[in-house]
């Protein structure tokens, strides 16, 4: 996810461009990030909020997010119902909401069935096509969850009603925190299946990019070692992308899957991908990365430019988009 000094993109931030099936457009490597290294769940406790992540399928995140006051919850993604439930009852929470970030199955799958295990739930969302819904929200619509602020950012390009949902508690002076579905996931950004670069430049960078640096990122998938492999590959010579690879690496063989604690990576700048480069590098690197549940192919990812210099580089994602494709 995101979080630059001030503006994202403006300073301090990492930008990688993800090589989708029809265009090329970027995603970021990060300011701040939770994630898990892999498969177990975890807690990340604050004052005001508490969030559980919950692994599902091969790769998702599911997250249970709690406001502390009232003990009421929203959950985020809900594709594996019963699991939802079973944390609901541990936690001795009151589920009322659910955040659909997007339609697709492995996000919004499980909402039909979890409004028949706990009735009278709101299904929020920003498509007509996400099951169970309640509540079509649009970019900047606000909701509650308990004392909890929740604003919805519209992200359109993985899907064209994606939503990513912003959440802080008026008057504390704790992170905010930040659901971003599969628009930007740790060193990638989603397929882009129904939209454009421009889009997603302005998803990263005109709407993330504007979020409080210290807010905490959560991801709808585990991407990160194949997104740095393909970033490593792109650029062999940076030592921040190999530093981050090896973090990631030894936390996936000592842990399996253990919750790892805020990481930080500032001043990471990637140099541009030119056409000629992004041909003969992503051609190399062919079918490996990550997997792909909407279509059964592996997803491409890579970086393409850091900082300061990336509005000058969306003409360049649209060229080498369609000479790669």
């Amino acid at each position: 996810m995101v979080l630059g000094c001030g503006l994202i993109g403006r300073r301090s931030l990492a930008v990688l461009g993800a090589c989708a099936r029809r265009s090329l457009g970027p995603a970021l490597l990060g300011v701040l990030f939770h994630h898990t290294d892999l498969r177990k769940s975890a807690v990340v406790e604050q004052a005001a909020m508490k969030v559980e992540l919950l692994p599902a399928l091969t790769d998702n995140y599911m997250y249970l997010l709690i406001d502390r006051d009232t003990k009421e919850a929203a959950i985020v993604d809900p594709v594996q119902p019963q699991k939802v439930m079973e944390t609901v009852k541990k936690h001795g929470v009151k589920l009322t909401t659910v955040l659909t970030t997007h339609h697709h199955w492995d996000h919004a799958g499980g909402n039909e069935k979890l409004v028949k295990l706990e009735s009278g739930l709101k299904v929020y969302g920003g498509d007509d096509r996400i099951g169970a819904l309640t509540n079509k929200v649009t970019h900047l619509s606000t909701l509650q969850v308990g004392s909890l602020n929740i604003k919805c950012l519209s992200t359109p390009c993985h899907t064209s009603g994606h939503i990513c949902y912003f959440v802080s508690k008026p008057g504390s002076s704790e992170p905010p925190a930040v659901f971003t579905g599969d628009t930007l996931f740790v060193a990638g950004c989603g397929k882009f299946y129904e939209g454009t670069a421009d889009e997603m430049y302005k998803a990263l960078i005109e709407v993330l990019g504007r979020l409080p640096p210290d807010t905490k990122v959560y991801c709808g998938h585990e991407y990160t070692i194949n997104n740095l492999k393909f970033a490593r590959h792109v650029e062999p010579h940076n030592a921040a992308i190999q530093e981050k690879l090896a973090w990631a690496k030894v936390r996936e063989v000592r842990d399996r899957g253990a919750h790892s604690a805020v990481h930080h990576c500032r001043g990471v700048h990637l140099q541009p991908l030119h056409a000629s480069e992004g041909e003969e590098r992503a051609g190399a690197r062919g079918g490996d990365g990550p997997r792909d549940h909407h279509e059964g192919r592996p997803q491409r990812e890579g970086p393409v430019q850091g900082a300061a210099g990336l509005s000058g580089c969306r003409g360049r994602w649209r060229r080498l988009g369609r000479e790669l494709f």
